[in-house]
């Protein structure tokens, strides 16, 4: 095999097939010449290449012109692989090298690189289509990640709040879960124990975060960038967040890749998570549409207020915008699990009279679902999040997810209910 492939070296289709597929892509993936086939009639169509294993069809490639457009091949690359149930799809004309997925029936691109330099990207491409990661599928596809992002455009109506205790309390059923902070006050990272943003010195995420991954897409992956939080008792991973994602929003906005660089990264941790957990900035700037477009499900935190409420309208069009993208690249639409009502008063009077007017008042006037589970304001619901630790002299952040604060708190029942609600909706209770 070549250590390298030069894609200035591929004049016509013949060459890419022959010095980029043959002679280079198909052996650095594992497969010998018995394991695949080239100019196939398979059904109805003529394959390029198509890969087997076990009798049973694995990738298809397509190889085109160097001249040609990769995009106005897209839709005969997706015929193929729905019309033939093959879950995996390679495009190239030797410039640029795309590989597609089959999910029930929607193509969606999982990875893109170009032909220059393609060896720096091997190890990424054999996770993904390399004989030995196609030879363990099954037993990797029992495991189904789901992202969920937890976004409203309004803040202070307890995103923080809900993201880290949610996971706190899935982590306790089992699930092993990611939290993903997009916001530029980090309020996520510090509640799950990470922040040090007090002493510059000791600032130790400036130089691997959210940013990070958004940024660089031959660098800093996901089990690169990720810490071990502290804030509860069973383990969870945290991507944090940090100030600094303010000023470098024009930045990532700039580069087009950045908006599915988050996306593409978390395909190759699917295996190593249930869910992932997103807490997003109360806003429709760049880092929510991020969150938007990678995420399977939606939930909208609200404490109910007209204010809050007003915003929903806000909400509804950046999901329909978002959505409009998201059919561009092949993903589904977010299905919006519904508005989750936050910091809810307890007081008798209010949840018997005025709380059942405004849940009703959702649906009706804003047509956005209501979720079953309500989270009330409760003192140890802030306090947990507020708590200290004595070093020294010092007095530094300890927080606690609230299963590890108070264990005879009534709001550890109401995140085991909204808990056991979410699991129910993305199908893994």
């Amino acid at each position: 095999m070549n250590e390298e492939f030069n894609p200035n070296f591929c004049c016509n289709e013949r060459e890419v097939e022959s010095k980029l597929i043959i002679s280079y892509l198909l052996p650095a993936l594992g497969y010998s010449i018995n394991m695949w086939r080239q100019e196939v009639n398979y059904h109805r169509f003529r394959l390029d290449f198509l890969t087997v294993h076990d009798s049973i069809s694995s990738v298809v490639i397509e190889a085109k012109h160097p001249n040609k457009i990769l995009n106005d091949h897209l839709e005969q690359i997706s015929q193929y692989m729905i019309d033939l149930n093959i879950k995996y799809g390679l495009l190239t004309n030797g410039r640029e090298i795309r590989i597609y997925e089959n999910r029930e029936n929607i193509i969606q691109l999982i990875f893109q690189c170009f032909g220059h330099g393609i060896e720096k990207r091997i190890e990424t491409i054999k996770s993904l289509i390399g004989r030995a990661t196609l030879l363990k599928l099954p037993a990797q596809e029992q495991k189904i990640m789901k992202v969920i992002a937890i976004y409203h455009n309004k803040g202070g109506v307890g995103k923080t709040t809900t993201t880290v205790n949610l996971a706190a309390t899935l982590s306790k059923l089992g699930k092993k879960l990611l939290i993903i902070d997009m916001d530029s006050q980090a309020n996520t990272t510090f509640a799950t124990g990470l922040i040090n943003f007090g002493d510059e010195e000791k600032d130790n995420l400036k130089d691997s975060y959210i940013y990070h991954i958004l940024r660089y897409s031959d660098s800093f992956t996901i089990p690169e960038v990720i810490r071990k939080s502290r804030f509860s008792s069973h383990e969870i991973d945290v991507i944090p967040a940090h100030i600094h994602l303010m000023q470098q929003e024009n930045e990532l906005n700039q580069l087009d890749y950045s908006k599915l660089m988050l996306l593409q990264k978390l395909e190759l941790v699917k295996p190593d998570y249930d869910i992932v957990l997103i807490d997003t900035p109360p806003s429709l700037n760049l880092y929510a549409r991020i969150a938007l477009i990678t995420t399977d499900f939606l939930i909208i935190p609200s404490d109910l207020k007209p204010f809050a409420n007003e915003g929903l309208e806000n909400v509804k069009v950046f999901v329909n915008e978002i959505n409009a993208y998201r059919k561009l690249i092949h993903r589904p639409a977010i299905e919006v699990m519904g508005v989750l009502p936050t910091k809810i008063s307890t007081n008798a009077k209010f949840v018997q009279s005025t709380l059942k007017r405004r849940l009703a008042l959702i649906p009706e006037r804003y047509q956005v679902p209501i979720m079953d589970s309500i989270i009330y304001e409760r003192d140890e619901l802030a306090k947990c999040i507020e708590q200290t630790l004595t070093v020294g002299e010092l007095e530094v952040a300890d927080p606690r997810s609230i299963v590890d604060f108070k264990n005879d708190s009534k709001s550890i029942e109401e995140f085991q209910d909204l808990a056991q609600e979410v699991l129910q909706r993305i199908g893994l209770n």
